[in-house]
């Protein structure tokens, strides 16, 4: 689900300002030809999005906002090994995260309304984990995030910056948060955090013909 500016209300009008609307999870620019042939953005880099044309119109007139209590992460120990975590607002509370959103027209006149998030550079919070975080748009900032209609797009980038680094907690989680399937409360319980590399089983040593497993060096016995 989306947070998106509605229609101009006249004044004294009791309608709301804001509106939400669900979208399909990955932008796709209104001037794609085949959204098959396109990769499934979900996550993209403020830092571009106002000069990169892919965000262009997007950036302009159909920014939004994603309400969250937090979100996952995952730290890589190694290279068979992650570490995930819950990363929620260490106040607690709802969390807006910025957004883009575009609708994209088929040539058969369907219409799919699609979305995806804007990054930014981790904190030093959330640095250790990952290097980009999610953009937060503080609710007194609301207002000229969405209103698209006054504010462009260069007078909103200072919006989308790092938070502050003490805005979130980062919780190690089990990897229960892994399989889609696991849905309960439980997927966000704490638990040891565990960075020790992952152990690589013992390669086995090489037989000859006659049977001695020395790696085919010859024994002496």
């Amino acid at each position: 689900m989306m947070v998106v500016a509605g229609e101009t209300q006249p004044e004294g009008s009791n309608l709301p300002d804001r509106k939400s609307i669900l979208v399909r999870w990955g932008f796709i620019p209104s001037w794609v030809k085949d959204p098959n042939s396109w990769p499934l953005m979900i996550n993209m880099r403020s830092e571009t999005a106002v000069q990169k044309n892919s965000f262009r119109i997007a950036m302009n007139h159909f920014r939004a906002l994603v309400p969250a209590s937090g979100f996952y992460e995952w730290r890589k120990v190694d290279k068979n090994k992650r570490q995930a975590y819950w990363i929620r607002p260490r106040k607690g509370g709802v969390v807006a995260f910025g957004a883009l959103m575009e609708t994209w027209s088929g040539t058969d006149g369907s219409q799919v309304d699609t979305g995806g998030l804007l990054t930014t550079q981790a904190n030093k919070t959330l640095k250790p984990i990952h290097d980009r975080m999610p953009v937060v748009i503080k609710p007194e900032d609301f207002g000229r995030w969405l209103d698209c209609k006054h504010y462009l797009p260069h007078e909103v980038e200072d919006l989308m910056q790092p938070v502050e680094d003490d805005f979130f907690e980062a919780i190690p989680v089990s990897d229960k948060v892994n399989h889609v399937a696991n849905i309960t409360p439980d997927i966000q319980e704490r638990v040891e955090e565990d960075l020790a590399p992952q152990k690589s089983e013992p390669k086995q040593k090489k037989k000859t013909d006659n049977g001695d497993d020395s790696g085919g060096q010859l024994s002496m016995f």
